[in-house]
């Protein structure tokens, strides 16, 4: 009877269970209408039925029992939170890396390091980096020392600023230097910094005041001293993480979580330190980067500047000045370029051109039609000639299509005259006596390398007093302003702005940029008109004759007579003699002599042969031969110039003590 007494008892639970079982599922079974009240013995089964489901099953084949409508999923209670929190840490690892990789200047990805780490990740972090800088494409060797290149959030190891002290100074690898003023701090070989740098091991998180802390509280004595640490309290957790490139470590990355009573935030845990790594692998690649691109730019700066001038002749009758900036760290090298060629009769060709494109290739091209140019240009042909052939010789450079923008103009001082003539170019300015500023509009027409297309030169007077300004389109266009609304800004500032010297009208021009950083080099070639007064030159035709040298001679001797420079007429008549004996025995055509009085005199013979006189070694009984030799021993300087109709021969001699030039 106790046996059956107890299996009465265990059955009586499974029985009432599979009876509410049964009656829920007729009574779920047939449809009750909304307005059908429940009877109430299917509402004491039902409240039965929720009690007893709710309670761990006695059997455990009675879990299969109780219908799916009243089982209630048991969830672990941190299971949501766990999967919220990484999905978080994931689209700030998404976030993150993309700003790291953002920026190709060494500064600003610095900062956007700083940006991405602090506060969401770090109180403070601060980067590390060699010094020098390591030249990326070649194994740099052993890291000799760390300078401080970047910090956020803390002042640990920043030495002050001196007075006097240029953040403008440039570094080897950016437009402004990104390194601490302070001294570098050394990496001792086998000591805790050099293990940071250069172990492969997982980085580990150190609580200083803590056991296990050592090590990393003697790799911060190393870095920044214990002034240094003392500054950092006890419960301070930090976390140093290499900066590895793509051949070698390139800096340290150190992160800090101050006490948690201070800020309310834990020390560094496995996953902080798992996503500091991430961060940290991603850092050291950008700062790669940022490194080869401003390798690269240094390069492609030093190809250009090494193509332009170095410095403009000062030739007679016109004054000077030229400028060029570079586009800022974000845009790549341009193709603007300058020059100026001077040519016979006191003339000069002022060139400004403008490859399209920004690359190495761009500044390569540059300087072939620079080079062309100036040997176009002493040639001494008309303007639009120089374009046509410069146009010609881009379309025989490489495979590609190279286009450029020139305008070309040649100013005679004697005539006061100018001539120009333009290729695509943005139009030069030019500056009345009086002071009035205007575009000279000229038919620009095409490119250079387009081919096919006619060029014209247009001719326009230049008294004294006046100037002219050559300039490349970054000057007039910027990212926020059209060309048209530069040209006439640039025009009003020229107007209204009061300068006396080519180099003020630059600096003036220069004053339209806005602020902020530049998407293209600007170029720019200002020319002050002075003019040489037709009284201080003298200039003769003279038939190809005998008695031509002889009459060359008193011509010569009367001019000198007539300025006072008596003591220059005996060399001056012998070395004219000489140069007009040589043109009468080659021309063809009448015989040209000038005299020119500026600072210096000098003297030009032209005739229409093409072949250059060259001095030569003469023996005792040569009777030619020593004509250039006698011009050499006398002249302070001469030279002879190949134009398109002959050649003109010149030399120059410095005026006596005592005679006061014309202004």
């Amino acid at each position: 009877m106790l046996s059956t007494r107890r299996l009465k008892d265990t059955d009586e639970p499974a029985a009432a269970a599979a009876t509410a079982t049964e009656q829920l599922q007729t009574s779920s079974a047939q449809p009750s209408s909304p307005t059908t009240p429940n009877p109430p013995g299917q509402a004491a089964v039902r409240d039965q039925l929720k009690t007893e489901a709710e309670q761990p099953p006695a059997v455990p084949g009675q879990r299969s029992q109780v219908p799916a409508r009243a089982q209630t999923p048991v969830k672990p209670p941190a299971a949501r939170p766990e999967r919220a929190d990484v999905a978080d840490r994931l689209a700030y690892l998404d976030s993150a890396t993309r700003r790291i990789n953002s920026a190709l200047d060494l500064g600003a990805t610095l900062r956007n390091i700083g940006r991405v780490l602090v506060p969401t990740l770090a109180d403070a972090a601060v980067v590390h980096l060699r010094d020098p800088l390591p030249n990326v494409e070649r194994e740099p060797g052993f890291p000799e020392e760390l300078r401080i290149h970047h910090s956020t959030g803390t002042r640990i190891g920043r030495r002050g600023r001196p007075s006097g002290f240029d953040d403008r100074r440039r570094s080897r690898y950016g437009a402004r230097s990104t390194a601490d003023s302070g001294p570098a701090t050394p990496v001792t070989r086998g000591g805790a910094l050099a293990h940071a740098l250069l172990s492969r091991r997982p980085a580990e998180a150190a609580v200083l005041g803590t056991p296990g802390a050592e090590r990393t509280e003697v790799l911060l004595r190393e870095l920044y001293g214990t002034r240094g640490v003392a500054r950092l309290a006890p419960g301070t957790s930090v976390l140093a993480l290499p900066l590895r490139g793509r051949k070698a470590v390139l800096g340290l990355l150190v992160l800090i979580r101050r006490p948690p009573e201070r800020t309310g935030r834990r020390a560094f845990d496995a996953a902080d330190t798992a996503t500091a790594a991430h961060l940290a692998t991603q850092a050291g690649l950008a700062v790669d980067t940022a490194l080869r691109y401003a390798r690269e730019w240094e390069i492609a700066n030093e190809l250009q500047r090494s193509m332009l001038p170095l410095r403009l002749p000062q030739p007679h009758g016109v004054r000077l000045a030229q400028r060029y900036l570079p586009g800022e760290r974000g845009a790549q090298v341009g193709g603007d370029w300058y020059d100026a060629v001077p040519l016979p009769g006191n003339r000069v060709a002022l060139i400004v051109g403008d490859v399209m494109g920004h690359s190495l290739t761009s500044a390569a091209i540059m300087g072939q039609l620079r080079t062309s140019a100036q040997t176009l240009a002493a040639l001494d042909l008309p303007p639009h000639e120089v374009l046509y052939h410069l146009d010609e010789q881009a379309q025989r450079l490489g495979r590609e299509q190279h286009l450029a923008t020139c305008v070309y103009a040649v100013y005679d001082p004697i005539a006061n005259r100018v001539v120009l003539a333009n290729a695509g170019h943005v139009p030069p300015v030019l500056v009345r006596p009086d002071g009035t500023a205007e575009l000279v509009e000229l038919d620009s027409g095409a490119p250079i390398g387009v081919g096919g297309v006619d060029f014209n030169s247009v001719e326009l007077p230049a008294p004294p007093g006046s100037a002219l300004l050559l300039f490349t389109d970054g000057l007039v266009e910027t990212r926020t302003r059209p060309i048209s609304d530069g040209l006439e800004v640039l025009r009003a500032r020229i107007a209204a702005a009061r300068w006396q010297s080519p180099e003020q009208l630059c600096q003036e021009a220069l004053r339209i940029l806005p602020p902020g950083d530049r998407g293209d080099d600007i170029a720019l070639l200002g020319a002050c008109f002075d003019g040489i007064p037709a009284g201080d030159v003298a200039h003769w035709y003279l038939q190809p004759r005998n008695e031509t040298p002889g009459r060359a001679r008193r011509l010569a001797a009367h001019t000198l007579r007539r300025w006072g420079l008596d003591e220059l007429s005996e060399a001056t008549e012998l070395m004219v003699s000489e140069l007009v004996t040589n043109a009468v025995q080659h021309a063809t055509r009448p015989v040209t002599l000038s005299l020119v009085r500026t600072t210096r005199l000098r003297c030009e013979v032209g005739d229409d042969s093409p072949l250059l006189p060259r001095p030569r070694r003469t023996g005792p009984e040569d009777e030619r031969g020593r004509g250039l030799q006698i011009v050499a021993r006398c002249a302070d300087r001469w030279g002879a110039t190949r134009l398109g109709t002959g050649k003109v021969v010149w030399f120059e001699q410095r005026l006596p003590p005592g005679h006061v030039p014309p202004s």
